[in-house]
């Protein structure tokens, strides 16, 4: 499991209030310093390898991260712990674990917000999901969705991607499912959106 930096950094950047907060050196100001670093970081590594990104996380991402917790210790002394800067201490100090956890694996994203960009059309959609008449009307809407957002993710059309899928599915005697997967190289370039790579 693995925490969220972009939470992080928005605790510190909400806690910038008034003027003293607002100052370069003050502690709020300071905290959310030490997130950009970070995800200045990621932007580096935005097209390496997962190995690559990996390497460049503990050479540079690591002591950043393990100054960042010092830092926080020595803010607890003179620091409420209801104040703004108080609550973006207490969420990093607490979510520790699972904000270190990106650092083991390439592979693992420093945020959460691609999932959440992808999941906003369906909270504001649910509302008209709302009625849906059976358990299974809603599974087989959720089902078809999760399908969509897959097709999006990979650069497709979904409904280029859609027509050309149940095209296939009806013409077929015997189906390889895995060919008409969103990832398979065997889905033709009609239904790519442009300027995107799958």
């Amino acid at each position: 499991m693995c925490g969220c930096w972009a939470h992080v950094r928005r605790k510190f950047n909400e806690a910038l209030v008034g003027p003293a907060a607002k100052q370069p050196d003050s502690k709020e100001a300071i905290g959310l310093a030490y997130c950009n670093k970070l995800f200045d970081v990621e932007k580096k590594a935005e097209h390496m390898t997962p190995e690559e990104r990996h390497e460049l996380r503990q050479k540079e991402a690591k002591p950043i991260i393990e100054e960042f917790y010092k830092w926080i210790e020595a803010c607890w002394a003179d620091t409420l712990p209801q104040s703004l800067l108080g609550k973006a201490l207490t969420y990093a100090q607490n979510q520790k674990k699972y904000l270190t956890a990106y650092l083991a694996d390439g592979r693992i994203e420093i945020s959460n917000n691609r999932a959440e960009r992808s999941i906003k059309p369906f909270v504001i959609g649910r509302k008209n999901w709302l009625f849906c008449n059976t358990p299974g009307g809603a599974k087989s809407s959720a089902a078809v969705y999760s399908i969509i957002q897959t097709a999006i993710e990979n650069g497709l059309n979904p409904q280029a991607y859609l027509e050309y899928a149940f095209r296939q599915i009806q013409l077929q005697d015997t189906l390889c499912i895995e060919k008409l997967l969103p990832w398979a190289e065997e889905i033709p370039v009609s239904c790519k959106m442009p300027n995107k790579k799958a």
